[in-house]
């Protein structure tokens, strides 16, 4: 069903809603007269993201402002010990679940009542036409539980990952100067304006140099720190042996920063992965921020296709800048992010903003 959810005929028809999505919190952020808090107002994007565009619920802004406050109460409970008593974050996050598996239902039922207007499948029309082409109609339970697995699946990495983006993109001007100019020298960007028409799938996996700040930012700053396995055949490790059956952890974080074909390891350079130096190239398991094997992270084509699609806006549309004196400090727990959540102000590009962003909200309720 995965496969089918992330194929590269889904992702084309996910892209355009994807960018709806980006230009409408874009210009949101650049008509905030004060600097906005980039790693929670990312976490807003990709919920919203995976609300609007992977599941297609039709909810009111409103209405998702508050499932969104909910949904984040329920991540931060989620890894509490199990102690049930009262106002123990357990217990809250209980709660916060099922409020969320409510909302959620209101919202399915929604869905499968009104499915007028609609000009694409979703990731939630894919899985409940794969139930019936096995025989099986799934119950409002599994359809309530793969929606959250696809919310959680879309959520904290990615919002981890974009944040990482946009500091890296303020901390080097040379590297969003260069994106621009592939940008330009593609047809894509023309005047300050993304030519219409000109992103589909196959343009933005031909952006060689945009593949490599996306990469090299997955790299540098990991959302998840590493991966458990269960040891199907005993085998040694320096001198260790390590029996069948045991789970094992291995480090995403410290295999890029100990891998020998990484030069440089902490400095922030993209063209480590271009066709001149392509360090990545060199061994099978050197460079896996999604993991590795036969278990290698499902979202991964979709997780990078809306970096590469906000790297795009981003460098098209926005200005932007720091709003404290020093670049923040880097926490790993419990995804990698600003310990300030990164303050940047944002400045829209064109001179007619309110009118735009009233005319995405239509596109949007009209396409999604």
């Amino acid at each position: 069903v995965f496969s089918k959810i992330f194929s590269h005929e889904a992702l084309e028809s996910y892209l355009p809603k994807i960018q709806l999505v980006i230009k409408d919190t874009l210009r949101a952020w650049s008509s905030n007269p004060e600097s906005i808090n980039v790693y929670h107002e990312a976490q807003k994007l990709t919920f919203r993201m995976a609300i609007r565009v992977l599941l297609g619920f039709r909810i009111p802004d409103e209405e998702l402002s508050r499932l969104f406050e909910v949904y984040q109460q329920f991540v931060e409970n989620v890894f509490s010990l199990p102690v049930d008593l009262p106002f123990s974050g357990y217990r809250r996050g209980i709660r916060a679940r099922e409020t969320l598996q409510k909302g959620l239902e209101k919202a399915i039922q929604e869905k499968l009542q009104n499915t007028q207007g609609k000009d694409y499948a979703d990731a939630l029309d894919i899985l409940i036409e794969s139930g019936k082409e096995h025989g099986k109609e799934l119950t409002m339970q599994e359809l309530k539980d793969g929606t959250l697995e696809l919310i959680f699946a879309a959520y904290a990495t990615t919002a981890s990952a974009s944040t990482s983006l946009i500091m890296q993109l303020l901390k080097h001007p040379q590297v969003l100067g260069k994106l621009r100019e592939e940008l330009r020298s593609k047809g894509i960007l023309h005047n300050g304006c993304i030519c219409e028409g000109s992103l589909r799938l196959d343009n933005i996996n031909s952006l060689h140099y945009l593949d490599c700040v996306i990469k090299e930012v997955l790299r540098l700053f990991t959302p998840i720190s590493g991966g458990y396995r269960t040891v199907l055949q005993t085998f040694e490790l320096d001198g260790f042996q390590i029996p069948k059956g045991w789970s094992v952890m291995y480090s995403i974080r410290d295999t890029h920063d100990t891998a020998p074909v990484f030069k440089d390891v902490d400095i922030f350079d993209p063209d480590r992965f271009g066709q001149g130096r392509s360090e990545d190239k060199d061994g099978r398991f050197h460079y896996l921020p999604f993991g590795g094997g036969v278990r290698t992270c499902l979202g991964k084509h979709l997780a990078k296709l809306f970096l590469k699609a906000l790297a795009i806006e981003l460098a098209s549309t926005s200005r932007f800048e720091l709003a404290t004196r020093t670049f923040p400090k880097i926490t790993l727990v419990p995804v990698v992010h600003p310990v300030d959540g990164l303050k940047v102000k944002f400045f829209g590009l064109d001179s007619n903003q309110n009118e735009i962003l009233t005319g995405t909200d239509a596109m949007l309720g009209a396409t999604v």
